[in-house]
This record gives C-alpha cells, structure tokens and sequence, in this order.
C-alpha cells in the first residue's frame, strides 16, 4: 500500500467522470466511479454509484471480486443465480464472487445504487457477460 493511500480523502461525486454501457449484452447503465486506482491514490476498495434510467439494465454477468450493492433512489429488480428480488431505496445487496448478477429498473423513478469491490482498481474486475458464453 503507498504512503498517500494511508491519507484521508474527500469527493464530490460531480467531480468523477462518466462512464456506461448501452449495449444489448452489458445493458445500458451509466456509473461515476468514485475510489479507485489509478484514479485515486486509494488502496483496497473500489466504488461509485450507478444509475438506471427507465427500462435500463445491467446484463447478467460474473466477475472473481465480491461486490455490494446500496440502492439509493427508486425500484428495481435484482437477479442473483437466477432468483430475482425486488429492491428499492435502503435495500442492501450482498454478491459473492462469480455469482451471476444484474439488475433492472422497474419504476417510474431513477434507479441509483453505490457499489463497491474489495480491489484496488476497477480494471482489476473483469466482467464475464452471461449473453456473450452463448453467442
């Protein structure tokens, strides 16, 4: 771990850049990272806060790190190996590793959501696209 990820550090999340997806296998999801590497001089987590718009969707998927889930605003449906559940705003989400996942919006509101990894870096989560094994 480096000296300047033992410092406290503070954002705001207008500050971080835009990302997303709008593809028929990941979905069509928009996100700002928030903590990671090389981004941030931040070691050991990485998170943000995704948004999903009106029938936005996150494609089923697996990927080695754990992962949660904090829905912050609006209704959706979460899909965890296969069972789905439906969250709202104060619904906490908990995804082992390679668990198949994803997530839709259900509701006339925006569907927004923290996430976070136990890595160091976003580029260290690679996404294995359930919809891309069978093409």
């Amino acid at each position: 771990m480096s000296e300047t990820a033992n410092r406290p550090l503070v954002l705001d999340e207008a500050d971080a850049a835009l990302d997303g997806w709008d593809d028929p296998v990941r979905g069509r999801i928009r996100w700002r990272t928030l903590f990671s590497r090389p981004g941030t001089p931040t070691d050991g987590i990485t998170c943000g806060v995704a948004d999903l718009g009106p029938g936005d969707w996150l494609g089923l998927h697996r990927h080695a790190p754990p992962e949660i889930y904090y829905v912050l605003a609006g209704t959706g449906v979460v899909t965890l190996n296969g069972a789905e559940t439906a969250v709202k705003a104060g619904s906490a989400v908990f995804i082992p590793g390679m668990a198949e996942h994803g997530i839709r919006q259900t509701g006339a509101q925006l569907l927004r959501f923290f996430y976070g990894f136990p890595v160091d870096s976003f580029d260290g989560v690679e996404y294995l696209f359930s919809a891309e094994k069978s093409a």
